[in-house]
């Protein structure tokens, strides 16, 4: 009898799969995506209402013609691909290349279980998902293929690009640059009492409330009157706070949290993510660890909560179970059908699997096993106390919070705080004054620059972009060197700057939040049958071709140009900064009468938008025969650098990749952990999961994309 054919789009997702089905299945993969919009031409018939016009990937052909030759041969196609919009319509392509009677079913864990129960319930390929994927590559092909021209023109750099969510999310980068760059930091002062008890020595802090002194003059004088007069408890209250735990991870939330104590970039927590979804071998035995990791659901299954209360009663005891389990509220939108993301076993405790992980999918399973079993767990309980004490005209507040109960925190391995307590006050009870106040000068902070995570975040709350984009749209503004991540920082390079100051100039109504907002709801209401594919890319071209017809090649670069103190050798012009092929230039403001031009000063050294943290001077990126490397401007006199990352990390300790030059001259990149790590390759690293041997980093050979490890290649579609 012919085998059952299920058609996955990972190699190591099919191995998985294959282990727990018996003999009559067969599994193949078609290694990603099979059909795109052709990579020569706009391949958008607008006339004809949008019609798409896909074609075979390059380097996929004898993928496609396995996949028809084993589904003539099966009794049985199924399109396992993931359950998501891309899952969708790459299960609709699959479909059409085979020209064949197609099942579809759902893996939102791959376990033996969950495998046989999905198989057991076919469903058919969701069109309102296919067409609302379509959509979105239809209105991506659509600004990259139009607007990108245009800023070659400007910019006379054929690598630039433009995209409707890529070019919101650096306009938001830069937005916030530019708030810190105007700051003015306001000065204020803190007045700190250290008070106690007359009949009793337990001496408490006291912090000044209501009143913020600007100068040490107003903060002296402040001083000098409360010390004049006696401190009188004018309020106390003690109660209970319960601090209860917070939702499973969901995609944006397991990038923050990630960025923020992992130090591991959107892109890679989402590769490591994937492995521990497809399978991971444990004990001889291949296993998904976790359920699908882009989800913007909170949900759990009723027996999953069942399993971690009761795993919660047995490991620490009863009390440590809420008496009802916890349910968390969906955010408008969300996937229903889609769990949280979560272990797909609670007996795969992290600490007992260590040996069969790698140090990062160790460390990502294990935050993702602790942040479910806390959700299902109790409230930790405090103990609070809130004093308030007036001094003349002046008020204090004490407060302090004990921790009575750890709930969650025990499970999740947060340690207690400590924290000074404030003993049992009276109303009317007056207290002494320890020692002089104490007055601490500080300074407004404007707000800091966007990590990986906070701009997952920021991208989540203003409804830019989805679950699966989230991490590709940070991606390409470090590839396209749009912005740089030092420290974690993204900060906006001057290209970056430029380029985000042509489109909002000239596509103000395109690249704004609440537009792209409103894009990412009308494609939500495709999916939700609410709305027409058609009418959804109709409206919006309407308005994307006024603004096109609308841009002024000449205009937008006179606009960019800047007007310095330099005088034109020939004429007695003022020179002006233009911008050419090679970068920018000085050329006389009198052309084309006066056609002299000259370089740049320092015009090898490019401003990256920082500050040199030694003395406050710009930084700059230098070259020198080791290698490009970013510098102070302020050398000879500072000589503060660093290494010019790539933003990529190491695929085999996960460190940074910077750039490197050998003694002969010849430029490399390599791993900053070096000699510790000897990761190196010869040309630029590409952040690309190779599908065959799962290697995290791809070279990028001209327009060829190339694993360091096993050689695979593919064309490069960027």
């Amino acid at each position: 009898m012919a085998k059952y054919l299920i058609i996955v789009e990972s190699p190591t997702k099919a191995r998985t799969i294959e282990r727990y089905l018996k003999d009559r299945y067969k599994l193949i993969s078609t290694k990603g995506h099979i059909m795109d919009l052709p990579a020569n031409k706009l391949g958008v018939d607008i006339k004809k209402n949008f019609y798409p016009e896909y074609v075979p990937i390059k380097g996929k052909e004898k993928i496609i013609d396995s996949l028809k030759k084993a589904s003539g041969k099966s009794g049985r196609v199924i399109l396992a691909t993931d359950p998501d919009r891309e899952g969708e319509a790459i299960a609709y392509h699959i479909q059409n290349v085979i020209d064949n009677e197609v099942e579809r079913v759902l893996f939102y864990e791959i376990t033996e279980k969950k495998v046989i129960e999905a198989l057991r319930n076919p469903g058919k390929i969701d069109m309102s998902k296919v067409d609302a994927q379509i959509a979105r590559r239809i209105l991506d092909r659509l600004v990259g293929y139009k607007i990108s021209p245009l800023l070659w023109r400007v910019f006379k750099k054929r690598s630039l690009s433009a995209g409707r969510v890529q070019s919101v999310a650096l306009r938001i980068i830069c937005e916030r640059e530019e708030e810190i760059r105007n700051f003015v930091p306001q000065e204020y002062w803190n007045i700190i009492v250290r008070l106690r008890k007359k009949e009793i020595k337990e001496e408490f802090n006291a912090k000044l409330v209501k009143v913020k002194p600007k100068t040490k003059q107003e903060a002296t004088k402040i001083v000098n009157e409360i010390t004049r007069h006696n401190f009188i408890v004018s309020s106390f209250e003690s109660g209970i706070k319960l601090l209860r735990p917070k939702p499973p991870y969901i995609t944006s939330t397991i990038q923050q949290e990630a960025s923020a104590n992992l130090n591991m970039s959107a892109s890679r927590t989402m590769k490591i993510a994937q492995q521990l979804f497809e399978g991971i071998e444990v004990e001889g035995k291949a296993v998904g660890l976790i359920t699908y990791m882009r989800t913007d659901s909170v949900r759990i299954a009723k027996d999953k909560v069942k399993e971690a209360r009761e795993f919660i009663k047995d490991m620490y005891g009863k009390e440590y179970i809420p008496t009802k389990p916890n349910i968390y509220k969906e955010k408008k939108g969300a996937q229903g059908a889609h769990e949280a993301i979560r272990p797909t076993s609670l007996k795969m405790v992290p600490s007992k699997i260590r040996r069969y992980l790698t140090g990062d999918q160790y460390k990502i399973y294990n935050i993702i096993w602790k942040r479910f079993l806390a959700s299902q767990s109790a409230p930790a309980r405090y103990n609070t106390r809130k004093a308030i004490i007036e001094s003349g005209q002046y008020e204090f507040e004490a407060t302090s919070e004990i921790l009575d109960f750890p709930g969650f925190l025990l499970v999740v391995g947060i340690k207690e705080k400590e924290c000074e307590i404030i003993p049992e006050l009276k109303k009317g009870e007056e207290l002494s004054l320890v020692k002089k106040p104490d007055m601490q000068q500080e300074f407004t902070k404007s707000k800091p620059r966007y990590t990986e995570g906070s701009m997952v975040k920021e991208l989540e709350t203003k409804g830019i972009g989805r679950p699966s984009t989230y991490a590709p749209i940070i991606w390409t503004l470090l590839h396209r060197e749009y912005a740089i991540k030092d420290k974690g920082k993204l900060i906006p390079t001057e290209l970056g700057i430029m380029v985000n100051s042509v489109l909002i100039k000239n596509f103000q109504e395109l690249f704004n939040v609440k537009f792209t907002q409103s894009m990412e709801e009308q494609l939500d209401r495709v999916e939700a049958k609410d709305m027409g594919k058609t009418e959804l890319l109709f409206n919006f071209n309407v308005k994307f071709s006024k603004s096109i017809a609308k841009f002024d090649t000449i205009k937008t670069r006179e606009s960019l140009e800047e007007v310095t103190d330099e005088v034109c050798d020939k004429c007695g012009k003022q020179m002006v900064v233009k911008i050419g092929r090679f970068g920018r230039f000085l050329a006389c403001s009198g052309y084309p009468q006066c056609k002299n031009t000259r370089p740049l000063k320092k015009e090898q050294e490019k401003k990256i938008g920082e500050k040199c943290p030694e003395c406050g001077k710009e930084l700059v990126i230098k070259d020198s025969r080791f290698g490009r490397f970013i510098a102070c401007s302020g050398y000879p006199e500072c000589k503060f650098t660093k290494p010019l990352g790539t933003g990529i990390n190491c695929p085999e300790c996960g460190n940074e990749i910077i750039e490197r030059k050998t003694k002969r001259g010849r430029t490399f990149y390599g791993c900053k952990n070096y000699p510790k790590c000897k990761f190196s390759i010869w040309n630029p690293p590409f952040q690309k999961t190779c599908p065959e041997c799962g290697c995290s980093v791809m070279e990028k050979r001209n327009k060829v994309l190339v694993c360091p490890k096993c050689g695979y290649k593919e064309k490069d579609k960027s």
